[in-house]
């Protein structure tokens, strides 16, 4: 994946390789490998065999990594999959402007939105895994709207989401974007107590493994925009990772109302149409998945 961001540091395997040496050399004998970055905020390497390199590629990104050093340890007793474990902090140093960390490896790979099979496999735990997060404890949490933007009322994403319908009017209807975008805007509030979400379940944000034979949802990685407030984010994936035949399996085990799974299909709505503009010209696997997640929510009447 080329630059994504404007304000992008420039960054390659030489100056992530001297960052290392520098900083950790009790990791400089181990092979670094760039990996394909399947998100957006983060350039990822692997070292040696169990470790994890990750480094913000844009501002916004350079507080995720202290959040999930602070929250995962409190989450991860409670959840049915792996998350992912921080062991070092690197510095700024040799023109790289911020902290980046290192990972332990979690082995697995990303789900394949084109295999039916892939999808089914993941519904009902993917659900299982929504559901338990919820159920914990949300005690100082990151607020939504206060730490985090994600888990707010849909009403705040106003503004941002029309702009976007007229972005993209060159290729989608624009009729029936608002449309399903203002039914989504009459659903009920949230109205219970803030709960934890991890607000960004993406393809590119799971990891599976063939477990004798069978596809099996092993981790949730990448919580940046996690959250305790509206836990609707999450229901989104029932139409940015599910489809017709699998969206179902998921809301059953996640256990999503009806209000909250229709605020669901407007977050994915949103977050589809505000991604498809901006990465339209820079990510086309980004841009592709944008546009997958808005034919689910149009051809899916809630």
């Amino acid at each position: 994946m080329g630059r994504l961001h404007e304000g992008e540091p420039e960054l390659d395997a030489d100056l992530v390789r001297r960052l290392v040496d520098e900083q950790l050399p009790q990791w400089s004998s181990l092979p670094l490998v760039e990996l394909p970055a399947t998100g957006t905020d983060h350039w990822l390497y692997r070292l040696g065999d169990e470790l994890l390199v990750r480094l913000p590629r844009i501002e916004w990104a350079t507080g995720q990594s202290d959040l999930e050093a602070r929250w995962l340890p409190v989450l991860a007793p409670h959840l049915p999959v792996s998350v992912p474990e921080r062991v070092a902090v690197g510095a700024p140093a040799l023109g790289y402007p911020w902290a980046w960390s290192v990972c332990r490896w979690i082995p697995g790979r990303t789900p394949d939105r084109t295999d039916p099979a892939e999808l089914s496999a993941i519904a009902a735990s993917l659900g299982e895994f929504c559901a338990a997060l919820r159920a914990v404890d949300a005690t100082g949490g990151p607020l939504a709207g206060v730490v985090r933007n994600r888990g707010v009322p849909l009403a705040h994403r106003d503004a941002a989401t029309r702009e976007a319908i007229s972005a993209v009017s060159d290729e989608l209807d624009p009729s029936a974007l608002t449309s399903a975008w203002e039914a989504a805007l009459r659903a009920p509030t949230h109205s219970g107590a803030p709960a934890w979400m991890h607000a960004d379940l993406l393809f590119g944000n799971l990891l599976v493994d063939d477990l004798d034979g069978v596809t099996t949802l092993v981790a949730v990685i990448d919580w940046g925009p996690m959250a305790v407030g509206d836990p609707a984010p999450d229901a989104a994936t029932g139409w940015s990772i599910f489809d017709a035949a699998t969206r179902d399996d998921f809301r059953t085990a996640a256990g999503f109302d009806d209000a909250t799974w229709a605020r669901g299909r407007g977050w994915a709505l949103s977050t589809a149409l505000v991604a498809l503009p901006y990465y339209r010209g820079t990510s086309e696997t980004i841009a592709a998945n944008a546009r997958c997640t808005i034919r689910e929510v149009l051809a899916d009447p809630g």
